[in-house]
């Protein structure tokens, strides 16, 4: 479904990058998430899972036009700072009572969270290693 909404819409780098692709429809899913937390007048856990949830694939898109690996390193750090913080909202509904359950947004999140950490660790090792080419 995502996939031929992309290419409808001629977005380049999403189709083809799995995590701008995943954090993409992660920030879709958010939105249909903050709209049942608002709908059941949970205004303040609506625009906070709102805010941290989408921001975390605006941050990866970012990543995509970084200046240098060190400007890449950290927008993708921006990145896991709003993971972590939507997976606290998440993990907070998915234990109230009283609160609409996130359902699968949660082993979404996990995963985003494994994939990005992975990514900014592959990009360390990759920046020291051509660092280390450079003094040589």
């Amino acid at each position: 479904m995502i996939d031929d909404q992309l290419a409808d819409k001629s977005m380049r780098n999403y189709k083809d990058n799995l995590i701008v692709k995943m954090t993409f429809q992660f920030a879709l899913d958010i939105i249909d998430f903050a709209e049942r937390l608002r709908s059941e007048k949970r205004f303040a856990f609506s625009d906070q899972v709102l805010r941290s949830g989408c921001s975390i694939g605006a941050n990866v898109k970012e990543a995509q036009g970084a200046e240098s690996k060190a400007d890449f390193i950290h927008k993708m750090k921006i990145a896991i700072k709003e993971a972590e913080e939507t997976e606290y909202w998440l993990e907070l509904c998915s234990l109230s009572k009283k609160y609409p359950q996130p359902g699968q947004l949660l082993s979404d999140i996990e995963s985003i969270l494994k994939i990005i950490n992975k990514i900014i660790s592959t990009s360390k090792i990759n920046k020291s290693l051509a660092n280390k080419a450079i003094d040589n």
